[in-house]
């Protein structure tokens, strides 16, 4: 990032900050993708919060922002892990944050296993939650009872921009990959399963390319959605699998299980748009599956009579290449400071909320002084 671009981040950030100071600067918890342009929203988190400790996505470590951090914030290592064992999850957070009102910022629900545990035997008080995805959305939503507010910014309209150009990313580095090992687009109809925000988009995208697109989503309204707009909509998942000459996951949940992978016709390719383990089940492929390494990016999955290829290992394919959607990711690190405020308030009721839509427009206008130039 050139100099002058890093300060107008910083300015940026600034306004934002300025505009929505909170009424209590409460500890914070910041889970997030730590890529090269970074920094600069976790300082604007330092600036509003506490920031306790930062816990970066473990497939996406921009090496020289991790070092930046480091410099002013705790760094932790993440796994699921951490926070499913209630009781190491309690001690983390005590060793912390001890005594200290929290707000726990977050990609993907990985707080959401503990987060009761958290709210009943936490020494501080626990303020809420900051949820930025559709699949942490849900794993706050499947809660038998959410004992605190949780501020998504998953469905807002300033997510939008994002959802697209990120599937352009999908769709942009699952060809690279392709091409890599002198594969292309062309010839291979594609299955998307998932026709949600990120679905949809790289549905798009590849039929524009000129590539026959199938979609496949247990929803029966997006169905109706994919139909409408002149998709092929498979009713039968193993039969659209026989067919497709690539796959691309995106639903957040599993799209592939171990039973599937049987189906895939022999040398797809699958992609996905998040992590292996939200995606795909691996862990339950036979081991009569050998996996050998044909390229960078590049797994051959082969038995008798049999073979397939994975992608980046199964984790979201666009990070191959950076994931950058560009400026338009500010509008929601934006939001999620807006949702700072909203938490350190302590006048939501436990629940899930969204940051008002006067709020949004604020933002927006702001982001738009700053990048629309």
């Amino acid at each position: 990032m050139e100099t002058f671009e890093r300060a107008r981040l910083d300015s940026y950030f600034a306004r934002i900050a300025a505009q929505f100071v909170p009424g209590e600067q409460a500890a914070s918890f910041l889970i997030t993708h730590l890529l090269a342009e970074r920094p600069a929203f976790v300082r604007a988190v330092a600036a509003m919060t506490r920031l306790t400790a930062v816990l970066p996505k473990p497939k996406s470590v921009h090496l020289a922002a991790k070092r930046e951090v480091e410099l002013t914030v705790p760094v932790d290592s993440l796994t699921r892990e951490m926070f499913t064992d209630r009781d190491a999850a309690l001690d983390y957070f005590e060793s912390r944050a001890a005594g200290d009102t929290v707000c726990l910022l977050d990609v993907g629900g990985y707080f959401a296993p503990s987060l009761a545990e958290i709210d009943s035997r936490f020494t501080g008080s626990l303020a809420g939650v900051i949820e930025d995805t559709e699949n942490g959305h849900r794993r706050y939503e499947d809660l038998e009872k959410l004992p605190c507010p949780v501020v998504s910014v998953a469905r807002s309209p300033l997510k939008d921009p994002e959802d697209f150009l990120v599937g352009q990313s999908v769709v942009f580095s699952t060809e690279a990959v392709m091409r890599d090992r002198g594969d292309i687009l062309h010839g291979r109809p594609a299955l998307v399963i998932g026709f949600g925000k990120l679905g949809s988009s790289i549905a798009r995208l590849l039929h524009a390319k000129g590539v026959q697109v199938t979609v496949f989503d247990i929803d029966p309204v997006r169905r109706a959605q994919a139909l409408s707009q002149g998709f092929t909509v498979a009713r039968d998942r193993e039969a659209a699998l026989t067919g497709a000459g690539l796959v691309l996951c995106a639903t957040g949940a599993v799209s592939l299980r171990s039973e599937d992978f049987s189906h895939l016709r022999n040398g797809a390719y699958v992609a996905t748009v998040t992590s292996s383990e939200d995606e795909l089940d691996l862990a339950g492929l036979p081991d009569v599956y050998t996996r050998t390494q044909v390229g960078d990016h590049v797994t051959r999955y082969q038995t008798t009579g049999h073979y397939f290829y994975l992608a980046n290992g199964g984790n979201a394919v666009n990070f191959i290449h950076g994931a950058s959607v560009g400026p338009f990711i500010f509008l929601v690190h934006a939001e999620i400071l807006a949702a700072i405020r909203m938490l350190t308030r302590g006048d939501l009721a436990p629940g899930i909320h969204e940051v008002p839509a006067p709020d949004r427009e604020a933002i927006a206008a702001t982001w738009l002084s700053y990048f629309n130039r």
